[in-house]
């Protein structure tokens, strides 16, 4: 038979296991932010590099989208979304619709860009690029929109 004392743990062994417990969910969830952090770390250092794509290669791409874009009765397309990290202002002149803002640009935003100047722009396209959002009311991703308006 079972001693009644034994039915009930005690108080501070009710607390320990709950303590073990919550450390257990705040060392999972260190993890997860580190690991989470490591892979935009990454995808950064990568949108960083030159992309390898040439020049023949993104007019094939441009024109997929553009044609489906079309074919969908639209008037421009976002061609990409970027951390604002890979700009030098952290998309600040973009933001204030600066002159120059194009100045602030790395990475593959930077060879969107003068693709766009190269091959596209003389074809009456334009690029926009805008704050996309604003987490805790700062700027946050810039969106790289090409229309044909």
């Amino acid at each position: 038979m079972v001693a009644m004392e034994e039915l009930v743990p005690k108080a501070v062994d009710c607390r320990k296991k709950i303590a073990d417990v919550e450390g257990q969910k705040a060392s999972e969830m260190a993890k997860r932010m580190a690991a989470a952090e490591a892979e935009k770390k990454a995808l950064l250092d990568q949108l960083l590099k030159p992309s390898s794509v040439s020049d023949e290669e993104r007019m094939k791409r441009a024109a997929t989208l553009i044609k489906r874009a079309v074919d969908n009765g639209l008037m421009e397309i976002e061609v990409g979304r970027f951390p604002n990290q890979l700009f030098t202002d952290r998309g600040r002149a973009i933001n204030q619709m600066e002159a120059g803002w194009e100045k602030t640009l790395t990475g593959l935003p930077k060879e969107l860009f003068e693709f766009w100047q190269m091959h596209l722009r003389s074809r009456g396209y334009k690029l926009k690029c805008l704050i996309a959002d604003f987490p805790d009311g700062m700027p946050g991703n810039v969106a790289m929109i090409l229309s044909w308006e």
